[in-house]
């Protein structure tokens, strides 16, 4: 596999983003073709790895996926560049609620045989942090840390300090950023704005995140880093393997813009291969879905900041709304479920489902081992796959008559939610499409169906 590395810290917070995103764009500007990946199910940061690369963002999340897919779908990301930088997902060892380790930075890097670059937030402390590292790097020892890259740094007198405490554990500095509220990227209810909805402001910050990166970080020790890995012979994730491929070549539009920005890349893959020609349409912009759609994707993102221009564009939504009507599957994943609800913070919406959304104080988060109750458009009744939740918003009715999903609830009683009407799917879960596909051949095989007997009224 192609050379790799792993940028984790001790906790969320600790500039994780800032230095994995400015390492992919100042290794680009030096001439290097960057794969960049994420830890976990987050669709946020891999919008400013496309940024800093020009590549898609893609995730590696064991959970979500199964470990044994995590290799093979690195390598399918990586395929044709010089490097990889992984981001991690909080702590270095922090993993799912109740687990040990499962889908944490420290497991990716050991499926994937990644030396760590750890990135340390040195605010408050000095010779401390020899004991905080001699910590971690003792805690698992088949995890290797390669490198410590020094945050927030306050002075030469405090960057001497902590240099002498990484000697004293022996872990070589490969970069020292200091104190500098430039460095940073624009934050929300859920986390960071997300680069689509940042436009211009995005690829200004990663620029200059990158232009600090490229000063205080030793490109050639990184490189290097990346470099001491072992050869892994491992499959290339294909997904003209994954899926069968269906009879028709069905249109299957897929919502995007700045305000459905939540989709993996290997969905678009999949569905293609599935021999679907999938089209991108800006519900914010776009009047009409193109001509003969055949069936509609909703991913998430953050319609409830834009509701009010998604409203006031009545001609999509009057398409959309006849499309799911007249039978095209809808498959619809959190804002996509709240794109199809009566009405948004009390802006009209599509009127699908036959509920309200409205922003709540309260974090929806976790992940969810779910199962489909009955058949719909995505699944066969008793299909098992884990997905994730990661909402503020809410609906007034949870579920309809058929649930989309079900799962156990912390106090291990089931759960219901979601909604299957007609050929309708919709859900707060996410999930992500290289852990079923099975479901894209399913849903592209009925998307074919719907354009036979559209072809067929005509």
């Amino acid at each position: 596999m192609v050379n790799r590395l792993v940028v984790a810290a001790p906790a969320s917070g600790s500039g994780k983003t800032t230095v994995a995103t400015g390492l992919m764009a100042a290794l680009r500007r030096a001439g290097d073709k960057v794969a960049p990946f994420k830890v976990g199910p987050d669709y946020i940061d891999p919008g400013y790895h496309s940024v800093a690369t020009g590549r898609p963002g893609r995730n590696l999340d064991p959970v979500m996926v199964g470990e044994h897919r995590v290799a093979s779908l690195f390598a399918h990301g990586a395929r044709g560049c010089d490097l990889a930088v992984v981001e991690g997902v909080m702590g270095l060892f922090d993993g799912r609620v109740d687990t040990e380790g499962l889908g944490s930075t420290a497991h990716v890097a050991k499926l994937l045989s990644a030396p760590v670059l750890f990135v340390v937030d040195a605010r408050g402390q000095s010779r401390s942090l020899a004991a905080l590292l001699h910590g971690f790097r003792g805690y698992d020892p088949t995890v290797r840390l390669g490198g410590v890259v020094l945050n927030q740094v306050g002075s030469a007198r405090h960057e001497q300090v902590l240099r002498g405490a990484c000697a004293e554990v022996g872990l070589e500095v490969l970069g020292v950023l200091p104190r500098d509220d430039k460095f940073t990227l624009p934050s929300r209810h859920l986390g960071l704005v997300t680069a689509a909805e940042h436009g211009p402001a995005a690829t200004a910050a990663v620029d200059a995140i990158a232009d600090a990166v490229a000063r205080h970080v030793d490109l050639h020790a990184v490189r290097a880093l990346a470099a001491e890995v072992p050869a892994m012979a491992v499959p290339t994730w294909d997904p003209h393997a994954e899926v069968e491929r269906v009879d028709g070549t069905p249109t299957i539009a897929v919502a995007g813009g700045a305000a459905f920005t939540f989709g993996y890349a290997e969905q678009v893959e999949l569905l293609s291969a599935a021999g679907a020609d999938v089209v991108v349409v800006d519900p914010l912009r776009d009047e009409t879905l193109p001509d003969g759609t055949a069936g509609l994707v909703l991913p998430g993102g953050f319609p409830e900041q834009h509701a009010a221009e998604l409203s006031a564009n009545e001609a999509l939504r009057a398409a959309v709304t006849a499309l799911a009507r007249g039978g095209a599957p809808v498959h619809a994943e959190c804002g996509g479920l709240l794109y199809l609800a009566n009405s948004l913070d009390g802006a009209p919406m599509c009127g699908v489902i036959d509920a309200d959304g409205a922003m709540t104080p309260r974090l929806t988060l976790g992940y969810r081992d779910a199962v489909a109750p009955q058949d719909s458009v995505l699944a066969r009744a008793g299909q098992r796959i884990t997905g994730h939740e990661f909402h503020r918003t809410a609906l007034s009715v949870p579920h309809g008559g058929k649930p989309a999903w079900q799962w156990r609830g912390h106090d291990l009683r089931p759960v219901a939610e979601g909604f299957v009407v007609g050929r309708v799917h919709a859900s707060y879960l996410h999930t992500h499409p290289a852990s079923a596909p099975e479901a894209v051949t399913r849903f592209v095989r009925a998307c074919a169906s719907a354009s036979v007997r559209s072809e067929a009224t005509r």
